[in-house]
Parts: C-alpha cells; sequence; structure tokens
C-alpha cells in the first residue's frame, strides 16, 4: 500500500484553504467536557495529536443551552467554552494541522434534566423514541414540544452567533451538523416534520430552517468555510424520509447554490450507516447536485477511501474510529502499518484518568501501553 494512496495522500483545496491531504477526521463526541460544557484541559492535545488530519472536524459543539442533549459534550455559547477551544485552535495549528468546528443543536434528542425540567423542543411533537444520557445515565428521551412558527428565527441566530464565536475561537470554518437526527435533520425529513406552517409539508418548506441556517453561517465565514452534514441513509433516533434521494438532492443543490464549501455526507459502505439491502445509495445523488468538495464517511479503509476519490466518488474521505484509535493514522496508511486497536469502554465513559482511550493511543514507534478492546474498528459520530 506504501506507494498505491496517489488520491487520498494527495493534496486538495477547500474553499480558501489547501488541505495536505485528503482524510479528514471526522467529528466524534467524547463526552469529556468539564464544568460550564467547556472543552477537557487534555483536548489540545487530543486534537494536536491528529493534526496530520487534512482537516479535522471537531466533536459536535452546541450552539445553545437549549442544544444540549448528552452531559460532558461541549458548547461554544459561552466566554469560557469559546477560551477553551482558542486552547484547541492553537494546538492544531501549532501541529500544521486544519480544524473546523461542528455546530449543534439536538433538539429532540435531549431530556428535560437539561431544560430546568421542561421538555427539549423539535419540530414536531413526536418522540425521538431514543436514549439521552444525563447525570444518572442513560433515560428515554420525552415528547418534545414543537417550535412555534416565530421561535424558529432565534434559532437561526444561535447558529450565526457559533459561526462567529468558531471565528472567535481561532476555527479555520465550521461544518453545520444537519444529520443523525438531530434539529435540523428533524426539521428535513417527513418521519421527524409534520408541521403545517411554512417549516413544514413540501420538500422546499423541510428544507427551509436548514438553509437559513446555512446562509446565515454563511454570512459571518463566507461559503468557502462552510460545509454541511448530511446523513441519508440513518435512521438512528427514529429518522426517515418518505423520499431521501429528493429531498436530499434539493438540499444539496440548495447548498452548492449558497457558495458552501463541501458536503460531508454519511452513508457508509459498511455497518449501521450504510443503506438497507435494496435500498438505493443517496450519494451519488448528492454528488451531481452539488458542485463542490463532496467527503464521503461510514466503513472506509486505505483501499476503499481510495478507490472511491479515484472513481470521482468523492474528494475527501472521513474516518472517525480508526483516527481515534491512530493519531497519526495518515503516516501510518502511507506505510501501510498496522493501526492501534480502538478501546470501545473509554470512547464515552472515560475512567479516572482521563487521558486512558484518549491521548494516551501511540503513534508509529512510541512505546505505550495498546488499549485492551479487540474489537474490529467501526465508524461514530
Amino acid at each position: 500500500m506504501t506507494n498505491q494512496l496517489t488520491n487520498l495522500l494527495s493534496p486538495h483545496r477547500l474553499g480558501a484553504i489547501t488541505l495536505k491531504n485528503r482524510m479528514v477526521m471526522a467529528p466524534m463526541t467524547r463526552s469529556r467536557a468539564v464544568d460550564g460544557n467547556v472543552s477537557h484541559p487534555l483536548a489540545p492535545v487530543y486534537y494536536g495529536q491528529r493534526a496530520s488530519a487534512g482537516l479535522i472536524v471537531s466533536e459536535a459543539t452546541q450552539v445553545s443551552s437549549q442544544g444540549v442533549g448528552y452531559i460532558r459534550t461541549p458548547g461554544i455559547h459561552s466566554a469560557e467554552q469559546v477560551d477553551g477551544w482558542r486552547r484547541v485552535t492553537a494546538a492544531v495549528h501549532e501541529a500544521g494541522g486544519v480544524i473546523f468546528a461542528q455546530l449543534w443543536h439536538v433538539g429532540r434528542v435531549s431530556h428535560a434534566e437539561f431544560h430546568g425540567g421542561k421538555p427539549p423542543v423539535g419540530p414536531s411533537p413526536l418522540s425521538a423514541n431514543a436514549e439521552a444520557f444525563i447525570s444518572t445515565g442513560p433515560a428515554p428521551t420525552p415528547v418534545p414540544r414543537a417550535l412555534a412558527t416565530e421561535e424558529v428565527p432565534g434559532l437561526v441566530e444561535q447558529f450565526r452567533q457559533g459561526a462567529r464565536n468558531a471565528a472567535a475561537a481561532g476555527f479555520d470554518g465550521v461544518e453545520i451538523h444537519g444529520s443523525s437526527g438531530y434539529l435540523l435533520d428533524q426539521f428535513l425529513r417527513d418521519g421527524s416534520n409534520i408541521r403545517e406552517d411554512r417549516y413544514g409539508g413540501s420538500i422546499q418548506n423541510r428544507a427551509r430552517f436548514p438553509l437559513e441556517v446555512a446562509a446565515a453561517v454563511t454570512e459571518i465565514l463566507g461559503g468557502d468555510r462552510v460545509g454541511y452534514r448530511v446523513g441519508p441513509s440513518m435512521t438512528l433516533h427514529s429518522m426517515h424520509d418518505s423520499a431521501p434521494i429528493e429531498t436530499f438532492t434539493y438540499l444539496a443543490a440548495e447548498l452548492d447554490r449558497l457558495g458552501l464549501a463541501y458536503l460531508h455526507v454519511t452513508e457508509g459502505v459498511a455497518g449501521p450507516d450504510a443503506p438497507s439491502p435494496g435500498v438505493e445509495r443517496v450519494a451519488p445523488h448528492l454528488r451531481r447536485a452539488f458542485s463542490r468538495t463532496l467527503i464521503l464517511n461510514g466503513g472506509y479503509d486505505a483501499e476503499l477511501g481510495e478507490a472511491a476519490i479515484s472513481r470521482g466518488e468523492a474528494d475527501l474521505i472521513a474516518y472517525g474510529v480508526p483516527f481515534l484509535a491512530s493519531p497519526d493514522l495518515p503516516k501510518r496508511f502511507r506505510r501501510g502499518a498496522e493501526l492501534n486497536i480502538p478501546d470501545y469502554p473509554s470512547f464515552y465513559v472515560p475512567g479516572e484518568d482521563e487521558s486512558v482511550g484518549y491521548t494516551d493511543y501511540p503513534s508509529l514507534g512510541a512505546h505505550a501501553a495498546q488499549p485492551r478492546s479487540s474489537k474490529l474498528a467501526g465508524e461514530t459520530a
């Protein structure tokens, strides 16, 4: 494999930035934020270790306290949170890397514990039938309160301010989280949106809020520093749509008109994010609808990533768990070296020593204890 990754390890122009390779570190929740939902003091080390990625997308980061759905997840809406992220971006830049913040609002995938005893919000009063992780452990998500039409502009402003704060924190750009059954995805798909106002009904109406968010963020940062993530085949959090190809193709074309730098598509080649057998893949339709950089994510290894780029299916490939467990993943791919074994129990539940499973994965040639799990790596987001 040493000399065969001519595409995956080649530079790529992403909007205003030249990436040193086409490997993206996918956004991965790590549940290690400290008081005030500030990123962990070790986060600069964690992200800096992985700065050999062409692009790092940060773990999902709440644009407001209303957007919280899990304990110990970071935000980007307070001065303390911005300061914490500023230390992360400085470490990544010092190591020669590029990092975007992923802007997040969970919507209905939340719990009253995070909202003063009140239910979370969503487009419609339909439960995600999922679990939120609260102070006492997993808890079922309640039926959300349907947002009033007049509340939606305030949500757009939360994302607009998130973009401002990301710039203040030193991020090179942002990725808008429109995937995984969270708020923007909830508005877009008809399985979670049964509204009858201007934000419900037709594809155009259901896409209105996501596109208003994208336009607001683009006004702050410029389209060449903004990406958008979708998961058209994801069923996580009870998500589904009656016409996913039409729905997501419309969204992709409209994001293209806004001039966004990239579209990040999670539609796995294997695993839970892959379409069900016999179901048509949506990603090829999005490739035709979106003229700029397309990122594919979900179950790719070096060979599959190289092949997808060489066939023109994608410009960049995002890797989750492989980057989590092997901080020097591009070097390992270049040399055909083995990857570290991921320690699954420490993904979201830190031990007493919070560096374990976080910053203690060794680079090639380093001497460190290997994580203990022997399971095969998958993708997380």
